[in-house]
Protein backbone atom coordinates (compact mmCIF):
# COMPACT_ATOMS: atom_id res chain seq x y z
CA UNK A 1 0.00 0.00 0.00
CA UNK A 2 1.39 3.39 -0.99
CA UNK A 3 2.21 5.84 1.76
CA UNK A 4 -0.21 8.65 2.49
CA UNK A 5 0.98 12.10 1.41
CA UNK A 6 -0.21 15.22 3.24
CA UNK A 7 0.42 18.82 2.18
CA UNK A 8 0.13 21.19 5.16
CA UNK A 9 -0.32 24.94 4.64
CA UNK A 10 1.24 26.90 7.48
CA UNK A 11 1.41 30.66 8.09
CA UNK A 12 2.56 30.83 11.71
CA UNK A 13 -0.84 31.90 13.06
CA UNK A 14 -2.69 30.37 15.99
CA UNK A 15 -5.12 28.84 13.51
CA UNK A 16 -2.30 27.18 11.61
CA UNK A 17 -0.92 25.81 14.89
CA UNK A 18 -4.39 24.51 15.72
CA UNK A 19 -4.48 22.80 12.34
CA UNK A 20 -1.29 20.90 13.14
CA UNK A 21 -2.67 19.93 16.55
CA UNK A 22 -5.90 18.81 14.86
CA UNK A 23 -3.96 16.26 12.79
CA UNK A 24 -3.81 14.11 15.92
CA UNK A 25 -7.56 13.58 15.40
CA UNK A 26 -7.33 12.87 11.67
CA UNK A 27 -6.65 9.14 11.87
CA UNK A 28 -3.37 9.46 9.99
CA UNK A 29 -1.28 6.29 9.65
CA UNK A 30 1.94 5.67 11.55
CA UNK A 31 4.08 6.27 8.47
CA UNK A 32 3.68 8.66 5.58
CA UNK A 33 4.99 11.80 3.91
CA UNK A 34 4.24 15.38 4.93
CA UNK A 35 5.25 18.59 3.22
CA UNK A 36 4.83 21.77 5.27
CA UNK A 37 4.47 24.77 2.99
CA UNK A 38 4.71 28.44 3.97
CA UNK A 39 3.95 31.08 1.37
CA UNK A 40 5.26 34.63 1.63
CA UNK A 41 2.71 36.78 -0.18
CA UNK A 42 5.35 38.88 -1.94
CA UNK A 43 6.90 39.15 -5.39
CA UNK A 44 10.64 38.84 -5.74
CA UNK A 45 11.87 40.15 -9.11
CA UNK A 46 15.01 38.75 -10.73
CA UNK A 47 18.23 39.99 -9.14
CA UNK A 48 19.19 43.47 -10.28
CA UNK A 49 22.76 43.65 -11.58
CA UNK A 50 24.72 46.89 -11.46
CA UNK A 51 25.63 46.53 -15.12
CA UNK A 52 24.09 44.78 -18.09
CA UNK A 53 27.58 44.50 -19.52
CA UNK A 54 30.84 46.35 -19.24
CA UNK A 55 29.66 49.16 -21.46
CA UNK A 56 26.14 50.12 -20.35
CA UNK A 57 25.56 50.62 -16.62
CA UNK A 58 22.09 49.74 -15.35
CA UNK A 59 20.47 52.23 -13.01
CA UNK A 60 18.42 50.62 -10.24
CA UNK A 61 16.61 53.07 -7.94
CA UNK A 62 17.28 52.66 -4.24
CA UNK A 63 13.54 52.17 -3.64
CA UNK A 64 13.59 49.13 -5.92
CA UNK A 65 16.62 47.72 -4.14
CA UNK A 66 14.94 48.20 -0.77
CA UNK A 67 11.73 46.53 -2.00
CA UNK A 68 13.74 43.60 -3.29
CA UNK A 69 15.53 43.28 0.04
CA UNK A 70 12.25 43.42 1.99
CA UNK A 71 10.77 40.69 -0.19
CA UNK A 72 13.86 38.54 0.24
CA UNK A 73 13.63 39.02 4.01
CA UNK A 74 9.98 37.87 3.99
CA UNK A 75 10.97 34.75 2.10
CA UNK A 76 13.72 34.00 4.61
CA UNK A 77 11.18 34.45 7.43
CA UNK A 78 8.83 32.08 5.65
CA UNK A 79 11.61 29.50 5.48
CA UNK A 80 12.16 29.77 9.24
CA UNK A 81 8.43 29.52 9.96
CA UNK A 82 8.08 26.43 7.73
CA UNK A 83 11.07 24.78 9.40
CA UNK A 84 9.56 25.40 12.84
CA UNK A 85 6.24 23.91 11.78
CA UNK A 86 7.88 20.83 10.26
CA UNK A 87 9.51 20.15 13.63
CA UNK A 88 6.09 20.28 15.30
CA UNK A 89 4.70 17.81 12.79
CA UNK A 90 7.69 15.51 13.25
CA UNK A 91 7.24 15.57 17.03
CA UNK A 92 3.72 14.20 16.61
CA UNK A 93 4.41 11.85 13.69
CA UNK A 94 7.91 10.63 14.46
CA UNK A 95 7.92 7.92 11.78
CA UNK A 96 6.80 10.24 8.99
CA UNK A 97 9.09 11.71 6.37
CA UNK A 98 8.51 15.43 7.03
CA UNK A 99 9.89 18.18 4.80
CA UNK A 100 9.24 21.88 4.49
CA UNK A 101 9.28 24.45 1.73
CA UNK A 102 8.89 28.24 1.50
CA UNK A 103 7.78 30.14 -1.58
CA UNK A 104 7.15 33.74 -2.59
CA UNK A 105 3.83 33.68 -4.40
CA UNK A 106 0.09 34.14 -4.12
CA UNK A 107 -0.84 31.71 -1.29
CA UNK A 108 -3.89 30.05 -2.86
CA UNK A 109 -2.25 29.70 -6.25
CA UNK A 110 0.95 28.32 -4.72
CA UNK A 111 -0.93 25.70 -2.68
CA UNK A 112 -3.10 24.56 -5.59
CA UNK A 113 -0.09 24.47 -7.90
CA UNK A 114 1.95 22.43 -5.40
CA UNK A 115 -0.97 20.03 -4.91
CA UNK A 116 -1.21 19.52 -8.67
CA UNK A 117 2.52 18.89 -8.86
CA UNK A 118 3.11 16.79 -5.73
CA UNK A 119 -0.29 15.03 -5.79
CA UNK A 120 -0.97 14.66 -2.06
CA UNK A 121 -3.83 12.56 -0.74
CA UNK A 122 -4.84 15.42 1.55
CA UNK A 123 -4.24 19.17 1.68
CA UNK A 124 -4.59 20.68 5.17
CA UNK A 125 -5.37 24.36 5.73
CA UNK A 126 -6.38 26.28 8.82
CA UNK A 127 -9.82 27.79 9.19
CA UNK A 128 -8.37 31.27 8.94
CA UNK A 129 -5.20 33.03 9.99
CA UNK A 130 -3.22 36.20 10.26
CA UNK A 131 0.08 35.89 8.49
CA UNK A 132 3.31 36.56 10.29
CA UNK A 133 4.73 37.34 6.88
CA UNK A 134 3.16 40.67 6.11
CA UNK A 135 -0.06 41.10 8.05
CA UNK A 136 -2.37 39.76 5.35
CA UNK A 137 -4.89 37.00 5.78
CA UNK A 138 -3.40 33.87 4.23
CA UNK A 139 -5.51 31.05 5.57
CA UNK A 140 -9.23 31.79 5.56
CA UNK A 141 -10.29 33.32 2.29
CA UNK A 142 -7.50 31.24 0.81
CA UNK A 143 -8.83 28.05 2.39
CA UNK A 144 -12.11 28.47 0.54
CA UNK A 145 -10.36 29.09 -2.76
CA UNK A 146 -8.15 26.05 -2.22
CA UNK A 147 -11.27 24.05 -1.41
CA UNK A 148 -12.81 24.94 -4.77
CA UNK A 149 -9.71 24.55 -6.94
CA UNK A 150 -7.57 21.79 -5.43
CA UNK A 151 -7.62 18.47 -7.25
CA UNK A 152 -7.22 16.48 -4.02
CA UNK A 153 -9.18 16.17 -0.79
CA UNK A 154 -8.98 19.20 1.49
CA UNK A 155 -9.18 19.37 5.29
CA UNK A 156 -10.30 22.66 6.81
CA UNK A 157 -8.81 22.17 10.27
CA UNK A 158 -10.28 23.83 13.34
CA UNK A 159 -8.86 23.36 16.79
CA UNK A 160 -11.47 23.17 19.53
CA UNK A 161 -11.45 22.28 23.22
CA UNK A 162 -12.27 18.64 23.86
CA UNK A 163 -12.04 16.05 26.61
CA UNK A 164 -8.95 13.96 25.92
CA UNK A 165 -10.74 10.92 27.32
CA UNK A 166 -13.68 11.23 24.92
CA UNK A 167 -13.73 9.05 21.78
CA UNK A 168 -13.12 10.68 18.42
CA UNK A 169 -16.44 11.40 16.73
CA UNK A 170 -16.79 11.57 12.94
CA UNK A 171 -19.85 12.59 10.96
CA UNK A 172 -20.05 11.50 7.30
CA UNK A 173 -22.59 13.12 4.98
CA UNK A 174 -24.01 10.62 2.51
CA UNK A 175 -26.07 10.91 -0.66
CA UNK A 176 -25.03 7.71 -2.47
CA UNK A 177 -22.78 9.60 -4.89
CA UNK A 178 -19.28 8.51 -5.86
CA UNK A 179 -17.73 11.34 -3.82
CA UNK A 180 -19.74 10.60 -0.68
CA UNK A 181 -18.79 6.95 -1.02
CA UNK A 182 -15.19 8.15 -1.30
CA UNK A 183 -15.69 9.93 2.03
CA UNK A 184 -16.64 6.59 3.59
CA UNK A 185 -13.55 5.00 2.03
CA UNK A 186 -11.33 7.80 3.37
CA UNK A 187 -12.52 7.12 6.92
CA UNK A 188 -12.26 3.35 6.40
CA UNK A 189 -8.61 3.56 5.30
CA UNK A 190 -7.42 5.67 8.23
CA UNK A 191 -5.88 4.43 11.47
CA UNK A 192 -8.38 5.34 14.22
CA UNK A 193 -8.02 4.66 17.95
CA UNK A 194 -10.30 2.12 19.60
CA UNK A 195 -13.73 3.49 20.42
CA UNK A 196 -13.92 5.95 17.54
CA UNK A 197 -17.55 6.70 16.71
CA UNK A 198 -18.93 7.36 13.23
CA UNK A 199 -22.37 8.59 12.27
CA UNK A 200 -23.49 8.29 8.67
CA UNK A 201 -25.94 11.13 8.07
CA UNK A 202 -28.29 11.35 5.12
CA UNK A 203 -30.73 14.23 4.73
CA UNK A 204 -33.91 13.49 2.81
CA UNK A 205 -36.50 15.62 1.09
CA UNK A 206 -39.34 13.86 -0.76
CA UNK A 207 -37.56 11.63 -3.27
CA UNK A 208 -34.14 10.06 -3.51
CA UNK A 209 -32.03 8.87 -6.43
CA UNK A 210 -30.71 5.31 -6.24
CA UNK A 211 -28.83 3.13 -8.74
CA UNK A 212 -31.06 1.39 -11.25
CA UNK A 213 -30.83 -2.18 -12.45
CA UNK A 214 -29.57 -0.89 -15.80
CA UNK A 215 -26.02 -1.56 -16.92
CA UNK A 216 -25.74 2.16 -17.63
CA UNK A 217 -24.37 3.77 -14.44
CA UNK A 218 -25.78 7.14 -15.52
CA UNK A 219 -29.36 5.86 -15.20
CA UNK A 220 -30.94 6.21 -11.78
CA UNK A 221 -34.36 5.53 -10.34
CA UNK A 222 -36.27 7.48 -7.73
CA UNK A 223 -37.88 6.30 -4.53
CA UNK A 224 -40.29 8.11 -2.24
CA UNK A 225 -38.68 9.04 1.08
CA UNK A 226 -40.89 11.90 2.28
CA UNK A 227 -42.54 9.74 4.94
CA UNK A 228 -40.60 8.16 7.78
CA UNK A 229 -42.34 4.86 7.04
CA UNK A 230 -40.17 4.66 3.91
CA UNK A 231 -36.88 5.39 5.64
CA UNK A 232 -36.09 1.70 6.03
CA UNK A 233 -35.29 1.75 2.32
CA UNK A 234 -32.81 4.53 2.94
CA UNK A 235 -31.16 2.58 5.76
CA UNK A 236 -30.83 -0.45 3.51
CA UNK A 237 -29.05 1.63 0.88
CA UNK A 238 -26.42 2.87 3.34
CA UNK A 239 -26.16 -0.27 5.46
CA UNK A 240 -23.19 -1.63 3.46
CA UNK A 241 -21.26 1.57 4.27
CA UNK A 242 -21.98 1.17 7.97
CA UNK A 243 -20.97 -2.50 7.84
CA UNK A 244 -17.74 -1.60 6.07
CA UNK A 245 -16.78 0.87 8.79
CA UNK A 246 -17.69 -1.60 11.52
CA UNK A 247 -15.37 -4.14 9.91
CA UNK A 248 -12.56 -1.64 10.54
CA UNK A 249 -13.42 -1.56 14.25
CA UNK A 250 -15.42 1.66 14.17
CA UNK A 251 -18.69 2.22 16.03
CA UNK A 252 -20.85 3.15 13.02
CA UNK A 253 -24.54 4.03 12.88
CA UNK A 254 -26.91 5.55 10.30
CA UNK A 255 -28.86 8.75 10.96
CA UNK A 256 -31.65 10.10 8.75
CA UNK A 257 -32.92 13.65 8.94
CA UNK A 258 -35.31 15.76 6.90
CA UNK A 259 -34.43 19.31 5.88
CA UNK A 260 -31.78 21.39 4.18
CA UNK A 261 -28.45 19.54 4.06
CA UNK A 262 -26.48 22.77 4.54
CA UNK A 263 -28.19 23.20 7.90
CA UNK A 264 -28.79 19.63 9.07
CA UNK A 265 -25.19 18.47 8.66
CA UNK A 266 -23.95 21.39 10.75
CA UNK A 267 -26.68 21.08 13.39
CA UNK A 268 -26.11 17.35 13.84
CA UNK A 269 -22.33 17.75 14.02
CA UNK A 270 -22.58 20.41 16.70
CA UNK A 271 -25.28 18.74 18.78
CA UNK A 272 -23.46 15.38 18.69
CA UNK A 273 -20.06 16.96 19.35
CA UNK A 274 -18.35 15.76 16.18
CA UNK A 275 -14.61 16.29 15.87
CA UNK A 276 -14.73 16.25 12.08
CA UNK A 277 -17.25 16.17 9.25
CA UNK A 278 -16.45 14.21 6.09
CA UNK A 279 -18.37 15.22 2.96
CA UNK A 280 -18.00 14.59 -0.75
CA UNK A 281 -16.90 17.44 -2.98
CA UNK A 282 -19.98 16.93 -5.13
CA UNK A 283 -22.91 14.58 -5.18
CA UNK A 284 -25.83 13.22 -7.14
CA UNK A 285 -29.16 14.85 -7.53
CA UNK A 286 -31.52 13.78 -4.79
CA UNK A 287 -31.84 14.32 -1.05
CA UNK A 288 -32.05 18.02 -1.88
CA UNK A 289 -28.74 17.71 -3.74
CA UNK A 290 -26.82 16.80 -0.62
CA UNK A 291 -23.08 17.29 -0.94
CA UNK A 292 -23.17 19.28 -4.14
CA UNK A 293 -20.35 21.80 -4.20
CA UNK A 294 -22.49 24.51 -2.62
CA UNK A 295 -23.31 22.24 0.32
CA UNK A 296 -19.74 21.09 0.96
CA UNK A 297 -18.57 24.71 0.77
CA UNK A 298 -21.30 25.85 3.19
CA UNK A 299 -20.48 23.08 5.65
CA UNK A 300 -16.75 23.79 5.51
CA UNK A 301 -17.35 27.50 6.11
CA UNK A 302 -19.92 27.23 8.92
CA UNK A 303 -19.11 24.06 10.85
CA UNK A 304 -17.76 24.36 14.40
CA UNK A 305 -15.36 21.47 13.85
CA UNK A 306 -12.88 20.37 11.21
CA UNK A 307 -14.24 19.42 7.79
CA UNK A 308 -12.74 17.15 5.16
CA UNK A 309 -14.06 17.61 1.66
CA UNK A 310 -13.24 14.38 -0.14
CA UNK A 311 -12.63 14.09 -3.87
CA UNK A 312 -12.85 10.76 -5.60
CA UNK A 313 -9.36 9.67 -6.61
Amino acid sequence: MKQMKVLIAYDGSEFANAAIEDLKLAGLPKTGEALVMTVADVFIPPPANDEVDNTFPMYVPDSVRRAHQRAQTKLEQAEAVAAQASKKVKETFSEWDVRHEALADSPAWALVSKANQWKPDLLVVGDRGHSLLGGRVILGSVSQRVLYEASCSVRIARGQPRDAESPIRLLIGLDNSANSNAAVDAVYRRDWPAGTEVRLLTVVDTVMAVPSDSADAAIVKWIEVGEEDNWDQVRQIFQPSADKLRSAGLDAAIMIRRGNPKDEVIVEAESWGADCIFVGAKGVRGIDRLLMGSVSAAVSARAHCSVEVVRES
